[in-house]
């Protein structure tokens, strides 16, 4: 009873991570003398958070919206449009304005943003300007940081802007609630120290091969479908942690299975953002899994594969936000080093934190086995709620 009411306890606490505010926008600004022409990107799921823009007038209510809380600014006067914003034509999922600028003759220009900070307080926007002869320059805003003065600061240095993207992936490994509970999950069942190390490798490895071929162009998933993913491989690593501590029979992994089934089914049928072959799969690998568990003597002796696989998952979430940026080719690489190390220093930020406490409990005890029961009950109606929200939501 103590242990339900832990879990219990738990998924309301946790509850309001599952408002996903991890999210970011881009916008290029070209601009020459007084005059500007600015193109802005928004992730269509973000946008749909406000009541507004599922009515008829949504296309010219979002150009209102973007223009007003995206701003070039002289001095502290906002800059006019002389034209637009319209909307232009943008891959499933995306929304994207474009409108022209002309500000007054004095004042230092400089950008303003704090767009979607009213649904998503952690929301990042990537702003890139290209200023007349001058080469590119980047800058990340965010409530912390919403504005970026041009005149004086035409760009960082390549180290000031490799510091700026390792802060940004410690940032975002921080702020996202989905991949804090995934590692928490794996760390639940303790293990000694080399345990660790496997499942922190795994994870790495995996999660940054995907990040670099998807952040370099090579591959372009679904992002809808990835962070879906997300959600069940947090749920499956849950629901692991409890067989683990049970009996071991064959009924959750035949529940798990057939569920993903007939989820599969449903996705042939056109419901849901998760391909049905997809789906199919990880119902497959999931009952195979289970059964290759029952064959091995120790708990978590495999958990670095599973950390390696779903880190492969994971990555694809985390280039999803880098490719935000729209960032040129000469600057990816960096970014994707700084992005990636600052991910990677989080991430044992929070090894570092976690498993001292999880390895101090002796494991197999009255208390050990209520903390994993109790926080594997948390993540995974927390898994399962990311699953389904963003697959059907």
């Amino acid at each position: 009873m103590i242990v339900r009411r832990l879990a219990i306890a738990l998924v309301l606490v946790a509850g309001p991570a599952g408002a996903h505010d991890r999210t970011t926008s881009y916008s290029a600004w070209d601009i020459h003398g007084r005059e500007a022409l600015v193109t802005v990107g928004l992730a269509a799921l973000d946008v749909s958070r406000f009541p507004w823009a599922n009515g008829p007038d949504r296309e010219a209510a979002l150009g209102v919206y973007v223009a007003r809380h995206l701003q070039l600014v002289a001095g502290e006067i906002p800059c006019a449009a002389t034209a637009g914003p319209r909307a232009l034509s943008a891959p499933p999922g995306r929304v994207i304005y474009e409108w022209r600028l002309g500000c007054p003759a004095a004042g230092a220009l400089g950008i303003r943003s704090d767009l979607l900070l009213e649904v998503a307080p952690g929301h990042l926007h990537f702003a890139r300007v290209t200023r007349d002869a001058a080469a590119p320059a980047e800058r990340v805003l965010s409530e912390r940081e919403p504005s970026w003065v041009l005149d004086g600061a035409p760009g960082a240095s390549a180290s000031a802007s490799l510091a700026a993207y390792v802060r940004f992936g410690v940032a975002h490994i921080l702020g996202g609630a989905d991949h804090l509970a995934f590692l928490l999950a794996l760390l639940l069942l303790g293990g000694g120290l080399a345990d660790v190390a496997r499942l922190v490798t795994g994870f790495t490895v995996g999660h940054s091969l995907t990040l670099g071929v998807a952040a370099l162009g090579y591959v372009q998933p679904d992002r809808a479908a990835v962070e879906a993913l997300i959600g069940l491989s947090i749920a499956l690593v849950a629901a692991e942690n409890v067989w683990l501590g049970g009996e071991r029979t064959f009924v959750l992994p035949w529940t798990v299975a057939t569920t993903l089934g007939l989820l599969a089914v449903s996705a042939a049928a056109g419901w849901g953002r998760v391909p049905a072959a997809t789906l199919g799969g990880v119902a497959l690998f999931a009952l195979c899994y289970f059964a290759l568990l029952r064959r091995v003597s120790r708990a978590g002796a495999l958990r670095w594969g599973i950390a390696f696989l779903f880190g492969l998952v994971h990555g694809f979430g985390f280039a999803a936000v880098l490719m935000e940026a729209r960032l040129p080719a000469e600057r990816l690489v960096p970014a994707l080093f700084g992005f990636n190390a600052g991910v990677e220093l989080g991430q044992l930020g929070v090894v570092a934190l976690v498993w001292p406490a999880v390895h101090w409990i002796e494991t197999g005890s009255r208390l050990h086995l209520a903390l994993v029961e109790a926080g594997s009950a948390a993540v995974l109606a927390l898994g399962v709620f990311w699953f389904v929200s963003r697959a059907y939501g």
